[in-house]
This record gives structure tokens, sequence and C-alpha cells, in this order.
């Protein structure tokens, strides 16, 4: 039986930036661009979210919400070095530690250099070591898959540890609303209750045509999650071949404007990471989902390939105008980066040709899917 850990930072962006300034203690905090910017929410503070102010959401509204919110610029230089510091811990204790962002990571913790048989122990040694090395809290899940672990590091945040041993499976599944599950939206969850599935555990007894008609290809994933079963191995940190964000949304998103804030955002990820792991990247892909689960993508080639920000967005901006966003209500946004290469050799095509000999190319592919 495996012993596999889920560790998220709480409040990431937000608690480094009350961290540091002392002044923002206590304070409903929101770090992200200028409201009038049409920027959108990167983090919030947990006195923030009291007044329902969450990441995703347009600055604008964040500061109706909350009148008295204090709204920080993004520092991404800064959140990377304690996410460094977190990070080294967690490879100081296993090899086996699969990054999910910048604030959170999958650790199997099996065998660990503490020589610690329980896995709340190894979370509770961690979650402390977090705390005097970087003056943060993180909560922390213990279970014996993945899927189990991430739902219990979400159950008693802030600071939270909750453990899910073998013989617990059951009765923490019975507990478990069908929305509990990451990917599972207001939308899907509504067809899933329109169904009686109200909770996860109620899957179990659904026929497969009514999984299928609400959640599409995904039905046997889900009825897997359904009685807990989750083989997926913690995978350590191997050689990119892309990279991307993206964001489903709780209310659909039909202003174009907000949609391209949202890239803009989702963008700008891309383009730090790759200046943090120094490629460049030939191809830009906009991923969108309408609100029937429809699924598109958008690509466009870059010769030479790119990395800085700008240009990021500008491919992602007119990549949309490429699709019936507006027109129909769009329920999740992605940007990734594609065909990655080290930028000594970024002049060349992936089989040797010069990149006047290579044309841009655009693809689509269309598939009902799952959030």
């Amino acid at each position: 039986m495996r012993r596999i850990l889920h560790i998220d930072m709480d409040a990431f962006y937000a608690s480094v930036e009350q961290r540091d300034r002392p002044e923002l203690r206590g304070r409903p905090v929101a770090v992200g661009g200028r409201p009038e910017s049409r920027a959108v929410v990167c983090a919030a503070s947990y006195e923030a979210r009291q007044f329902g102010v969450r990441s995703a959401i347009p600055m604008s509204r964040a500061v109706r919400l909350c009148p008295d919110l204090v709204v920080v610029p993004t520092d991404f230089a800064k959140y990377r070095a304690v996410s460094q510091q977190v990070f080294a811990l967690f490879r100081s204790v296993t090899p086996l530690v699969e990054p999910l962002s910048l604030d959170e990571a999958y650790l199997d913790v099996t065998d660990n250099a503490w020589g610690e048989a329980l896995g709340v122990t190894v979370a509770k040694r961690l979650k402390q070591a977090i705390r005097d090395e970087t003056g943060l809290t993180a909560s922390a899940g213990v279970a014996p898959n993945k899927f189990l672990a991430k739902i219990a590091s979400g159950w008693r945040k802030p600071d939270g540890l909750t453990v899910i041993a073998p013989e617990r499976m059951e009765g923490f599944l019975q507990q478990l609303p069908i929305d509990a599950l990451w990917g599972v939206g207001p939308v899907t969850a509504g067809r899933l209750r329109a169904h009686g599935i109200e909770k996860l555990v109620d899957v179990r007894a659904a026929s497969p045509a009514t999984l299928h008609a609400a959640v599409g290809s995904q039905a046997g994933w889900l009825t897997a999650l359904a009685w807990g079963r989750d083989d997926r191995r913690v995978v350590p940190d191997r050689a990119a071949k892309s990279h991307g964000a993206e964001r489903t949304y709780s209310e659909d998103l039909r202003d174009v404007a907000l949609m391209r804030a949202h890239l803009t955002h989702l963008a700008g990820i891309c383009g730090d990471w790759l200046t943090r792991k120094q490629l460049r990247a030939r191809t830009v892909t906009l991923k969108v989902r309408y609100d029937d689960f429809t699924t598109v993508t958008r690509s466009q080639s870059v010769p030479g390939g790119l990395s800085d920000t700008p240009t990021i967005v500008a491919h992602a901006h007119e990549l949309l105008a490429r699709t019936d966003a507006g027109a129909r209500p769009v329920r999740l946004l992605g940007v990734s980066a594609h065909n990655l290469v080290d930028p000594s050799v970024a002049f060349l095509a992936g089989d040797g040709r010069l990149p006047f000999d290579e044309a841009g190319d655009a693809g689509e592919a269309t598939a009902p899917a799952m959030s």
C-alpha cells in the first residue's frame, strides 16, 4: 500500500505578501492587476475569501465584493524563490515529487529519507519544516492514492492535515458530494444531479448511458473514482515537451474583453515558465471549451520560437478571434506552449531546416469532454 501526500500551500501568493508586509496581516488581500485594467485575481487571502473574492474573478468585481480589499501586484520572482525553498524540503525527504504548480505537489513517501513508517508523520514534519523555513503554512492530505490525497488536502484548510487510511476510505467516499471532485463544475454537477447522482458513491449505481450523457468519455474514470480507485503513480520532474495553463470558470464567460484579460493572465504563466526554464516554444495553442462541453483548439507555429509573455499574449488573442468565443458562452480557457527547444538551437526547425522553409500551421480538434 502506497503512502501518498498532496501538499498545498495556503493562499500562496497572498500569504507571501502578508508575510513580507506586516501591515497586510489580517486584512483582505488580492494579488493581481489593477481593477481598471480588466485584470483578474491571481490569489486571495482567506480574509478576502470571506467576502466571496476568489482567484480568476475580475479584479473589478473583487473590489465591489470587498471595498476594503488591498490589491497587490504580482511578484513571480519572489514566489518562485519561496517555491524553490519548499520543493527543496520535499526532495530532501523523497525523490518522488511531482510538482503541480509553484505551490502544490504530490509526494510518494512509502520510502523516505526519514525512515518514517507513517505518512501522517512525514506530513507533520514537512508542515513544520515549511513553517520554520518560510514562515508560511501548508495543508496536507495523506492517502493510499493521488485522488484521495488531493481531496484530503483541501478538507481542513488552512494549515490542515487529513489522513485517509485504507480502512477509512469507504467512510470518506460516502461523505463526498459529486462536486467535490476536481473538474466537476456546476454544469456537470447539475447534469449528474438531474439523474439523482448527488454524492460520488451514487455513481456506482448509475447506468453507463447515464454517466456518458453527463460526462462523456470520462464516465469510466468517474466510476473508478467512485470506488476510490486511482493507480496513477507519482511522477518526478521529466523533460517537458510542453507547458500550459488553463482554468475552468464557475460562471460561463460571455464578454470577449474579459476572455482576453483571462488569456493575458494564462499566457503570462506560460511566458514566466519558459523564461525560468530558459526555453523557447515554436507553437502556441489556445484551448476553448464552450458551455455545451465542446472543446476546440487553435494553434499557431512561430518558426524562430518565442518565450516572451507579450508575444504569447498577442498570439493567444489572435487565436481567440478564430473561435466562436463571444457568440457562444465559454467555460474554460487555456494557453499552452509546445515544441520546446533550447534557445541556442531555436533558429532551426525540428529536422534542421531553416525557419523560412517552415510554414505556420493551424489545427483544430473538437470533442465533448469533462472539465
